[in-house]
């Protein structure tokens, strides 16, 4: 399956254990060496989804050179790997997070890697960011996601992802920056 539409894939990093910028500039780092990056959103601080109590992450988005799904996969693994990442516990605490979130119009229903992300349009730590390199954005099945914002955001109660200061590199990848 190649990507259909778009030149990027998109993807979501966070981290709440460490330090976690420094363990976002290593994703950065990792993803520019194996896919190119195109664009680094501002680094968003945000409550955990789900899982047990633990400390708020930092989150960004990624855009990427669009690849297979296999190989978006085999990037996200390698960069966790690097961070050491550990699974003992769903949504729990972890060095690195690294989550494909889309890539053109391409659809996968494969276990390893659903695309689009199944549960993206319901996490402001993904689309907040993702709005910041790419207004425009479309989320496949589930429209523009400047309304997914809005909606998630009409929702009461909800807190919005608090922008930081801190920042990422772009990356090295000649192509769309922004």
């Amino acid at each position: 399956m190649s990507p259909a539409g778009g030149g990027h894939a998109v993807v979501a990093i966070g981290s709440n254990i460490g330090d976690r910028l420094a363990f976002l500039r290593g994703a950065v780092a990792q993803l520019d060496a194996t896919l190119g990056v195109h664009a680094t959103s501002p680094v968003y601080e945000t409550e955990p989804v789900g899982g047990p109590d633990q400390d708020d992450y930092l989150n960004a988005v990624v855009l990427v050179g669009a690849a297979e799904p296999a190989s978006l996969l085999a990037a996200a693994r390698a960069a966790e790997e690097a961070a050491a990442r550990v699974r003992t516990v769903r949504w729990g605490p972890r060095t690195l997070d690294v989550d494909i979130i889309a890539c053109g119009d391409t659809r996968s229903d494969d276990p390893d890697i659903l695309l689009p992300h199944p549960r993206a349009h319901e996490r402001l730590f993904v689309c907040v960011p993702w709005l910041d390199v790419e207004p425009q954005a479309s989320l496949v099945g589930h429209g523009p996601v400047a309304d997914l914002v809005a909606r998630l955001l009409a929702v009461p109660g909800t807190a919005a992802p608090r922008r930081t200061a801190l920042d990422l590199p772009a990356g090295n990848t000649p192509g769309p920056r922004r």
